[in-house]
């Protein structure tokens, strides 16, 4: 019942960085250090999925250099694999099977605009002579449209119902899409707002989700052409359907409305309205994660909640047992659900840990027979990897911030030079696990410090509504009281502190070194806002749906005071102070925080003569997809690192990557804005 959305000049040796024990012994009993290429490189497998029928195993394994869809049959070894797709241009990242198990559904967009359009692939297609994989059908066939999958029906394993915004930029009508002909047929134009779609287990359109201009969201019935309320949330609250019920009638609905402040899920009827209580938290710590449902049973199987680390409150007996099963054989490590067969018989799951990447496992629900599939970074090995711990804080009003803290193995965890990591969103988490960019940073010797801040969600509504209006204020309290934290327990250097991030996390990194001048000595901004009056002007059309709630989060720009709160919070109209050393990466077709944000800083530095790094990909958008761009960045981001904070730092890298630096390199000399920027 899920919705499937498709969907971040040096010519130097090629030698790899293994650190000898007494190259070890130097560092202070680091380990050696681990090549970036298996840390950031393309997994050997990932993404694998069972096809309906249990025959087949698909997967994402790289052909010709490049990530692509590749099947075997279950029963056969992986070098037995056969490629599915050939496309060069971007990796292929998410992807699915159709119903009936006939066709490999996935997404593509160009270079990183975010425009995905629905590709098939048909596995049993006999190939020409000469032709290494089989055709890959564009189903949609469109130019500056974002293709959303709304659902995959069981009842009619043909067809696809999906969103196009090809007639209003922002809101998708609903179409049902012909798989074998690619025919496309309107089911309801969009005239009325509508954000979401939910189908009942019959794969009847029921359910749908207005948002409306104040901001609040309005669950309605669907019935023909009328379309009547039920539910509704303010601006401050969520809602949202999980599935129907095992009746068809009542609904599973996560909400905080009201006095609630941890979201929960109720049982409710939308004919009546009428709605019981289901599932909340049981400690009464987080909001509910999320509802799995059975598509066999129509009954609830579990229900999740992202703590400290996950927890699982089961409704399903026989499932809980058979978890159970596979969590003795898997001791220590997170169990979850990757992909399933229609009869729910065979269950492929991953297994990770903070220091064990994930690892693939097939589980026989009838025989109880746990069998390990593959390991996605095999190279990398636990012993050389970081663990990752909670720790909670105070900040400046005394609101506690936890965070997860990684420590680099084999020196003592004092006077550490520090990296402060803050996500992305900014309404989202960091979660335990496998992280490639702690083990990165810690493996060359930086503690790191990924604070959950205000405005994080999965913490209720109060720790949510706390950061509204304080983009660069509290929330950047929340980052500065971190680094305060792990002064006073003697972890941190003070003078040796730096900050990174993407998106939300480049903003905060540009807002630390503009606001907090003294804290940071060295700063990398990916993907950054620097401007929130141009960063919200420039929101693409298909967010119009969250517009309301992202003025309401921040300021809203159609008033006076609004826009001089944006100028306050924006790092562009601090510019001139700073004075920390700073590499700004982006991407030149990112649809969500345009070129012109890295643009505007960039020049800002230049023209105050002060230094600033500029690494520039005309191929990617919202944070980088190609591995060749990822590669070049985190050389040029570890030696930069390195230089401020003397962290430790690979200095080899293969001639692509070296040649990839370069051609991303640009001369702060040569920037030039498109018109001028004014922040007041």
């Amino acid at each position: 019942m899920k919705h499937i959305f498709l969907g971040l000049g040096l010519l130097l040796a090629l030698a790899t960085p293994q650190t000898s024990v007494a190259q070890a012994a130097k560092t202070g009993g680091l380990p050696p250090l681990i090549d970036r290429e298996l840390l950031f490189g393309d997994p050997e497998v990932s993404g694998a999925q069972l096809s309906p029928d249990g025959k087949f195993l698909s997967f994402i394994r790289p052909y010709n250099g490049t990530r692509n869809l590749w099947v075997k049959a279950l029963s056969e070894p992986f070098d037995k694999a056969r490629p599915m797709t050939n496309d060069q241009a971007r990796p292929v990242r998410n992807y699915f099977w159709s119903r009936d198990g006939k066709y490999l559904l996935y997404s593509q967009d160009k270079g990183g605009d975010e425009n995905f359009n629905i590709y098939a692939v048909n596995p049993a297609e006999a190939l020409p002579a000469g032709q290494a994989v089989p055709i890959a059908r564009d189903l949609t066939g469109l130019k500056g449209v974002r293709v959303q999958i709304i659902n995959a029906p069981l009842t009619d394993p043909n067809t696809l119902y999906i969103g196009l915004n090809d007639r209003d930029k922002a809101w998708h009508d609903l179409y049902k899409l012909n798989l074998t002909t690619g025919e496309k047929t309107l089911v309801r134009q969009n005239t009325d707002r509508i954000g979401d779609w939910v189908f009942d287990w019959k794969d009847q359109l029921r359910l749908a989700a207005r948002s409306n201009p104040d901001g609040s969201t309005e669950w309605l019935r669907v019935e023909g052409e009328k379309m009547t309320p039920f539910y509704k949330t303010s601006i401050d609250e969520q809602s949202a359907v999980e599935g129907f019920a095992k009746d068809d009638q009542h609904v599973y609905l996560t909400t905080n409305k009201g006095r609630r402040n941890l979201a929960e899920i109720v049982l409710l009827d939308p004919a009546t309205g009428q709605e019981q209580p289901y599932q909340a938290d049981p400690l009464k710590r987080v909001d509910v994660g999320g509802l799995t449902i059975s598509e066999k049973t129509h009954e609830p199987v579990f229900v999740s909640f992202e703590d400290d680390r996950m927890r699982r409150v089961w409704k399903d007996k026989a499932f809980e047992q058979d978890f159970a099963t596979v969590s003795r054989q898997l001791p220590g490590l997170d169990v979850n659900p990757m992909s399933h067969t229609t009869d729910e018989r065979l269950w492929l799951l991953a297994a990770s840990s903070a220091t064990q990447p994930s690892v693939a496992y097939l589980f026989d629900r009838q025989t109880k027979q746990l069998t390990r599939q593959y390991e996605t970074r095999p190279k990398l090995h636990p012993a050389d990897l970081a663990d990752m711990k909670v720790v909670r804080y105070k900040s400046s009003d005394g609101l506690e911030i936890p965070a997860y803290l990684t420590l680099p193995k084999g020196v003592v965890a004092k006077n550490l030079p520090v990296i402060i990591l803050p996500h992305g969103g900014p309404w989202a988490r960091d979660v335990y696990g496998y992280n490639a960019m702690s083990q990165f940073l810690a493996n060359r010797g930086y503690a790191v410090l990924s604070p959950n801040f205000r405005a994080s969600t999965g913490y209720g509504k109060q720790f949510l509504d706390a950061g509204n209006g304080e983009w660069g204020r509290k929330m950047q309290d929340d980052l500065t009281w971190g680094v305060k934290y792990l002064v006073a327990q003697g972890v941190a250097d003070p003078k040796r502190v730096g900050i990174m991030g993407g998106s939300y996390g480049g903003y905060a990194t540009l807002a630390g070194v503009a606001f907090t001048p003294d804290l940071y000595s060295a700063a990398v901004a990916i993907v950054a806002p620097s401007n929130l009056m141009t960063l919200l002007n420039a929101i693409p059309p298909y967010w119009e749906a969250g517009r309301k709630q992202m003025y309401a989060r921040m300021a809203d720009p159609g008033t006076a005071e609004g826009r001089a709160a944006l100028a306050r919070m924006s790092p562009l109209g601090s510019a001139d102070k700073i004075k920390t050393p700073l590499l700004v990466v982006q991407g030149a077709n990112d649809p969500r925080v345009n070129k012109a944000e890295a643009d505007q800083i960039v020049v800002a530095l230049r023209d105050r003569n002060y230094p600033v790094q500029y690494l520039l990909a005309l191929d990617e958008g919202h944070g980088f997809a190609r591995p060749v761009n990822n590669m070049a960045m985190f050389a040029a981001s570890e030696k930069f690192l390195a230089g401020q904070l003397h962290g430790r730092y690979q200095e080899s890298m293969t001639p692509a990557v070296a040649k990839r630096l370069q051609e991303i390199t640009v001369d702060p000399k040569t920037v030039m804005l498109v018109s001028k920027t004014n922040v007041k």
